[in-house]
């Protein structure tokens, strides 16, 4: 596997007079005559909203239209998405279009709680309206910590859900760090989801969080990007976001082999320091990835097309 790198994107700078920093973790949905990529953005620290451009199809860099609200307001008080709203998938359903978001809550002994919610839009991707008020995918009795970063593929008979499981809460150099598990899980209708608790891919060293699983199929094969790091010093330092890659020919049972990820930093841009958050999608006769670079997304996402 090989990514060209087409360039940086989209990055923040007040608009809308809200847009302060960050455009994170970005989903692509493709539309008849454009990429529509939504992203999390922060009107102020601790507060995330999320909101999108338009690039064209063939030229994925150019920015056509710039929506400046949010498509989706926070919860109420006490509510699992009261702090935050950040896309994780979005997906075409009939005439629909759903989205897996992940909604945070601050806490007190821990920077956050991040489940799965889901909002429906009925003008093509515009505006959402959440489905029902509490997360779509939520704690389990196995499960307690998180459950977010979810990707969506739809087939015939049933949907295929990859996610990042939170593990646990670990203290590094005096705070509380999360790392995160991928898993599965499958459905009949995208809402009432099997989530058996069983490991997807390998650690390469201890306590990697594995992070924002994207699946795609070519032929018979199923191809899955994400993101992994350290504990230690990964806000940009030696321990930071790489892209990982694994395989299968199932969906179930993966084969990890990074070195075919295809994509590594560039030193000096605005992606010099991290990797973080793919999203793929296929564009007519193109793979594309939507990602993170520097900063878990404050210098902006950029895209990469699959060259072989």
């Amino acid at each position: 596997m090989e990514w060209k790198k087409l360039g940086k994107v989209f990055q923040v700078n007040g608009e809308g007079g809200w847009m302060h920093s960050h455009a994170q973790i970005p989903a692509a949905l493709v539309l008849d005559d454009r990429i529509r990529v939504y992203f999390a953005t922060r009107p102020q620290r601790n507060l995330s909203l999320t909101t999108f451009v338009d690039v064209d199809r063939n030229d994925p860099t150019k920015v056509i239209a710039l929506n400046e609200q949010p498509v989706l307001q926070p919860g109420p008080a006490g509510a699992f998405d009261e702090h935050g709203i950040m896309p994780s998938c979005v997906i075409k359903n009939g005439k629909q279009v759903w989205m897996y978001y992940g909604g945070w809550s601050r806490r007190e002994n821990i920077r956050y709680s991040n489940w799965t919610g889901i909002a429906v839009s009925n003008d093509n991707g515009a505006t959402f309206e959440r489905m029902f008020p509490g997360p779509v995918v939520d704690r389990t009795p196995t499960e307690i910590f998180s459950a977010t970063a979810v990707f969506v593929l739809p087939e015939a008979e049933r949907m295929h859900m990859w996610y990042a499981r939170g593990l646990g809460w670990f203290e590094v150099n005096g705070q509380l760090e999360e790392v995160y598990r991928l898993r599965y899980g499958t459905s009949a209708d995208g809402i009432h989801w099997q989530r058996p608790d069983e490991e997807l891919v390998p650690w390469l060293r201890e306590y990697e969080p594995t992070h924002r699983p994207a699946v795609i199929k070519l032929g018979e094969r199923y191809h899955m990007w994400f993101c992994h790091r350290g504990i230690g010093d990964f806000r940009g330092g030696g321990e930071a976001y790489r892209l990982g890659y694994a395989w299968s020919e199932d969906a179930l049972k993966w084969t990890r082999d990074d070195a075919k990820s295809g994509m590594d930093v560039s030193p000096g841009a605005w992606d010099s320091d991290m990797i973080a958050y793919p999203y793929v999608v296929k564009v007519d006769d193109r793979v594309l990835m939507f990602y993170n670079g520097n900063g878990f997304g404050v210098s902006g996402f950029g895209v990469a097309e699959l060259v072989r």
